[in-house]
């Protein structure tokens, strides 16, 4: 087993070598504080995620967690599948933090505190929830833009506001209904993708006054001003002369930062030699367009949320990536915060689709282990008899979907910690596995494959059950492990007084990433001249 320093790590961050350091707990517990330049790939998830993040099985991987304690199972679980270069963090992020190196609380951090960096660099203009009530109430020449992808939008928008996610931005704007006048206000659910979008246009030379709504919807819900539910604005379909605008604009921004470019061939030949640099081929359209037509081997990651999120696309940093647009401007767009961020080598591909092995659909993703053959499937109606006649139905989704909507008497499960949580019962209980994610459910079956215990999976999962007409119920009703799953967000939670009171503390705390991540075990970006 080979264990590296904190110091070792610091420095191998900091290099130009590919590597990836992933934290393998369960991502609640990850939000609480870990190293900022690290993937958080629960153990749980391990076989799902890994094949997608690191598809090479030559990478440097570092595996931690807060003391080490999973580290190891972790580090079987890889070499199991062909991982052949791995090392933990010794001591883990405890260490890391015991030797003066800065810890980070959230997900998505590297992002969020580049959001932050870019605003405070830049001085990207923006107005408060007040200044744009104002501006609504006395009907000026404004158009509210909310940088989101729909399923964010629908949940929560600004009053007025028209979805046109990140990426879509200097794509799309030339056709909204805008004039030279309009002020162009845009939002996210806090600040990030507030301050990136608006900067985006910036970048593109815009000549409308472009501004950022401080603290989008956050900060208007807390000033008391009312927000929209289930709304589905979004601007008309781009037409030839919008779309030759944006290209001259995204064009101009691209140069501005030195965006690379490969054609066909070139993408060929890193196709070969993948088994010495990582690949990640990522096209930034809509999910619409990706599934009526994509390059086969490329995945979908919608340019606006790949800068929100890039270490939830490629766990890999400085691997090469790849960014495909048939029409350009979003690829071109999308690299200009890529270039910045410097997670990757990033290039735009110039020939877009053409040239390339084309499918439709959604993609595939590839899981490790997956010996179904090896698994008891039930039906649903099965599992509700089974369950009827004593058998424990564990549901191993997300705390969040479970709390949602699952099957009546079901219990929460995490996948990492449920053998041990399965104490409390009988000992010759019968076991049925559900999930909306019917993979995690097999796998986690699996789990057991050498033990007593008597395990089945339901076959198609919650919304096989559901469509069955099976019953559903809603609500945290059972629990065999604690809700560590996941780090809530502001709105996650139920209760209005918390909501506000997390909404606060976000807002503080991603004020204060500019500072934070100037300390060691931080980053620092290049500025450049715009």
């Amino acid at each position: 087993m080979n264990f590296i320093s904190p110091s070792e790590l610091n420095q191998l961050i900091n290099s130009s070598d590919e590597i990836a350091v992933i934290d393998v707990r369960e991502q609640g517990e990850f939000g609480k504080e870990h190293i900022l330049l690290c993937a958080n790939i629960p153990l749980s998830h391990l076989e799902i995620k890994v094949p997608v993040l690191i598809p090479r099985k030559g990478t440097q991987i570092v595996i931690c967690d807060f003391e080490g304690e999973l580290s190891s199972r972790a580090l079987d679980v890889l070499i199991s599948y062909g991982y052949t270069n791995i090392s933990i963090l010794r001591g883990g992020v405890k260490a890391w933090k015991g030797e003066k190196f800065e810890v980070f609380s959230g997900i998505n951090v590297p992002s969020k505190a580049f959001g932050e960096f870019v605003e405070h660099t830049y001085e990207t203009p923006s107005i408060s929830a007040k200044e744009l009530k104002d501006m609504i109430d006395k009907k000026q020449d404004f158009i509210v833009l909310d940088s989101r992808p729909m399923d964010e939008y629908k949940v929560m928008n600004i009053p007025t506001g028209i979805d046109m996610p990140g990426a879509e931005l200097v794509y799309r704007i030339e056709d909204a209904p805008i004039t030279k006048d309009t002020t162009i206000v845009v939002n996210c659910a806090g600040r990030t993708r507030s301050i990136i979008g608006a900067q985006t246009l910036i970048n593109a030379e815009i000549k409308n006054k472009v501004v950022a709504l401080r603290n989008g919807t956050q900060g208007w819900h807390l000033a008391g001003y009312k927000l929209e539910h289930g709304a589905d604005r979004s601007v008309p379909e781009v037409t030839d002369r919008g779309h030759s605008v944006a290209l001259k604009r995204a064009k101009s921004a691209a140069k501005k930062f030195g965006v690379k470019f490969i054609n066909s061939e070139t993408l060929d030949r890193w196709r070969e030699q993948q088994g010495e640099r990582t690949l990640a081929v990522l096209d930034v359209r809509t999910r619409e367009e990706f599934e009526t037509a994509h390059i086969a081997d490329s995945r979908h990651a919608p340019g606006g949320q790949l800068v929100q999120a890039t270490d939830m696309y490629v766990a890999t940093q400085n691997a090469r990536v790849v960014l495909v647009d048939d029409k350009m401007v979003r690829a071109l767009m999308t690299a200009t915060w890529l270039v910045q961020l410097d997670w990757c080598e990033v290039f735009v591909l110039e020939s877009g689709l053409e040239y390339q092995a084309i499918c439709a659909g959604s993609e595939l993703s590839p899981c490790f282990g997956l010996q179904k053959q090896d698994v008891t499937m039930v039906s649903p109606q099965k599992a509700y008899e089974l369950q009827s006649n004593g058998a424990i139905l564990v549901d191993v989704s997300k705390s969040l979907t479970y709390r949602e909507k699952h099957a009546k008497g079901s219990a929460f499960a995490v996948r990492a910690n449920l053998r041990d949580g399965l104490s409390k019962f009988p000992e010759n209980s019968r076991l049925i596995l559900i999930s909306d994610d019917q993979n995690l459910a097999i796998l986690t079956a699996l789990d057991f494959a050498k033990t007593e215990i008597k395990v089945a999976v339901v076959d198609g999962g919650t919304r096989a059950w559901e469509n069955e007409g099976l019953p559903m119920e809603a609500g945290i009703t059972n629990l065999i492990s604690q809700q560590i799953d996941v780090y809530l967000r502001p709105y996650d939670r139920q209760d209005p007084k918390e909501i506000e009171k997390a909404m606060n503390e976000y807002l503080e705390w991603e004020l204060g990433l500019v500072s934070q991540i100037a300390q060691p075990g931080g980053v620092t970006f290049k500025e450049y001249s715009i």
